[in-house]
């Protein structure tokens, strides 16, 4: 299973728990490994595969990153390269 489908789309943070959107935490199954509400984007699996080999190869300051990813030609969602603030929004998009 890659997503937990017990997780409901557009349900409101449980400011209780800090725990995200989980309507009652008793009631959830928890998939422990992945807990996003559905399965990874194209667009995901390659950028996450990419950064893998970044990192794997020791790169880990943020304009190296970015110009590793231009230098493999993987682009950013709108198709364009990666400018610093660009990976840095979408970093954020990706893990809320």
């Amino acid at each position: 299973m890659d997503h937990n489908p017990q997780l409901k789309d557009g349900a409101p943070l449980n400011s209780d728990t800090g725990r995200g959107r989980i309507e009652d935490p008793s009631a959830i199954v928890n998939v422990p490994w992945q807990t996003r509400p559905a399965p990874p984007t194209e667009f995901e699996l390659s950028l996450c595969e990419a950064l893998t080999g970044i990192f794997g190869a020791g790169v880990e300051e943020l304009s190296d990153i970015v110009a590793e990813l231009n230098k493999r030609n993987v682009k950013s969602p709108d198709g364009s390269d990666w400018t610093e603030d660009s990976f840095q929004t979408e970093m954020k998009k990706l893990g809320t």
